[in-house]
C-alpha cells in the first residue's frame, strides 16, 4: 500500500469537517429533516445530529474500517476522526518517548504554578487501529476541559505486535510517566489512567496492576470500555446495535483476530477483565469513571464491568449517554450534544484527578446498585434535563464504596 501523506488527509477531511459544520449549523428544523424519521431502539432516541453525520458518513461512499484490510483501515479511521474533531488549542504539546512508545505531552493554558494532575491516555481502535493523530483533538479537548495534563500513548497494535504487547507498552508508560513525573511537570500522587474503547481496556487493565503493585493511580476513566474478548453474545446492546451505529459486529471480531487470534488468551483478565473472579480484584482500585454510549454494541459490557468493580467495593460513578453512538469521544469538533458531554466527562476527570485523599475513617456513600443506568437518574443529556453539576455526580449511576 502506498502511504497516504498526513497532509492529504488532513486536507481532505479539512472538506468534510467544513460540510458537517454548514449541516449541524442549520435551524432545528431543518436538521431534523435532514436526519429523517426518528431512530428508536432498546427505548432510546438517537440524537439528531449524531443520525445526520452517521448519514452524512454512508452518503459519503467511504467504507468502513472493519471492512478493509487493516492498513487502509487505519488511514479510514484517521480520515473520519480528522473529519469530526477540529483543531482545539493548548498551551502546548510536546512529543517524547515514553517507556519506549512514541507520546505526546499536552499542557492546557491558564494553570496555577506548581504541578499539574496527569492522565496517561490510550487510544481505541480495536487494538489495530488509531495512534497520537487519530486522538489529538480529544485529547486537546479534554486535558483544556479538565485543567490536567495528558499524555496520549502510542502503543504497539496488532496484527504487527499481537496480545500482550498493547498492553505491555501500557503499563510501561504509566510506570514511566510516574518515575517521570518531575520532567512532566505533574504531581506523581494525581496520575490518573484513561482511554476509549480498547483504550478503556488497557486503562483497566494497568489500574489493575498499579493498585497491585502499590503504586499510585488517582482515577480510571473507562469511556465505552471492551471489556469481554471471549464472547459478545450474551450481551443484548452486541445484538440490538450489530451494524449501522459506527462501530460494528463485524469490526470487533476483526480486532479480536488482530490482537489476540489465539482464542486461548481471550479470556485473561487484561483483555476480559468483567470475567475476573471478584476475589482478583485489588481492594484498594483507583475509583472508576465509566461511561457508556446508549447505541454501542459495547455498551452492555462496559456497563457489567462497572458493576462488578462496585460489587467488589470499587468507587464507581456510571453514565451511560443513551442518544450517542461508541465514537462520541473523537466528535469535539462538530456538534453540540457531544461536545457538551465531552466536556462534562473532562471536568468530572479533573475534579477526580484533583480531589484530595478522604480520611482513612471516613464512610464511603453507601452503594446505589439498585440504579438502572437507563434510568431518569443514571442516564441524561447535557444541555436537556441532565445538566446537572458534573462534580456531584447527579444524572449519573452512582456505585460507590459501601
Amino acid at each position: 500500500m502506498v502511504a497516504v501523506p498526513r497532509q492529504v488527509h488532513a486536507a481532505a477531511a479539512g472538506v468534510e469537517a467544513g460540510a458537517i459544520r454548514a449541516v449541524l449549523g442549520l435551524p432545528t428544523t431543518l436538521l431534523r429533516r435532514v436526519a429523517g424519521a426518528p431512530i428508536m431502539r432498546d427505548g432510546q432516541r438517537l440524537d439528531t445530529e449524531t443520525q445526520v453525520v452517521l448519514k452524512m458518513m454512508a452518503l459519503s461512499g467511504k467504507p468502513d474500517p472493519g471492512s478493509l484490510g487493516v492498513p487502509e483501515g487505519r488511514a479510514a479511521l484517521l480520515a473520519q476522526t480528522t473529519s469530526v474533531g477540529g483543531r482545539q488549542k493548548v498551551a502546548e504539546t510536546r512529543d517524547l518517548t515514553a517507556g519506549g512508545r512514541p507520546a505526546r505531552l499536552y499542557v492546557p493554558g491558564g494553570r496555577p504554578p506548581g504541578p499539574d494532575p496527569l492522565l496517561v491516555f490510550f487510544h481505541g481502535g480495536g487494538f489495530m487501529h488509531g495512534d497520537l493523530e487519530t486522538h489529538d483533538a480529544p485529547c486537546r479537548y479534554l486535558a483544556e476541559r479538565a485543567g490536567a495534563r495528558v499524555l496520549a500513548v502510542d502503543y504497539r497494535l496488532g496484527p504487527e505486535a499481537v496480545f500482550p504487547a498493547a498492553h505491555d507498552d501500557a503499563f510501561a508508560a504509566y510506570e514511566w510517566a510516574l518515575d517521570h513525573a518531575d520532567e512532566l511537570g505533574v504531581d506523581r500522587d494525581r496520575i490518573g489512567v484513561g482511554g476509549d474503547s480498547a483504550g478503556g481496556n488497557l486503562a483497566a487493565a494497568v489500574a489493575i496492576q498499579a493498585a497491585r503493585s502499590g503504586w499510585p493511580c488517582k482515577v480510571q476513566v473507562l469511556i465505552y470500555p471492551a471489556t469481554d474478548c471471549v464472547d459478545r453474545s450474551g450481551y443484548r446492546s452486541y445484538e440490538l446495535f450489530a451494524e449501522g451505529f459506527y462501530l460494528t459486529k463485524v469490526y470487533m471480531e476483526l480486532a479480536n483476530e488482530s490482537y489476540a487470534p489465539d482464542p486461548a488468551v481471550r479470556g485473561d483478565w487484561r483483555l476480559s477483565p468483567v470475567l475476573m473472579d471478584p476475589a482478583d480484584i485489588p481492594d484498594d482500585l483507583a475509583p472508576a469513571l465509566v461511561a457508556t454510549a446508549g447505541f454501542d454494541p459495547l455498551r452492555d459490557e462496559g456497563e457489567a464491568y462497572a458493576r462488578k468493580l462496585a460489587d467488589a467495593g470499587v468507587e464507581v460513578q456510571l453514565t451511560r449517554y443513551p442518544d450517542l453512538v461508541h465514537g462520541f469521544f473523537n466528535i469535539v469538533g462538530v456538534g453540540r450534544q457531544t461536545r457538551a458531554v465531552n466536556a462534562e466527562i473532562a471536568t468530572r476527570v479533573g475534579n477526580a484527578l484533583r480531589r484530595d485523599p478522604e480520611p482513612a475513617d471516613e464512610e464511603k456513600p453507601d452503594s446505589e446498585l439498585d440504579q438502572d443506568p437507563t434510568s431518569e437518574s443514571g442516564s441524561h443529556q447535557p444541555g436537556t434535563d441532565g445538566e446537572r453539576d458534573a462534580s456531584t455526580g447527579l444524572g449519573s449511576a452512582e456505585l460507590g464504596k459501601g
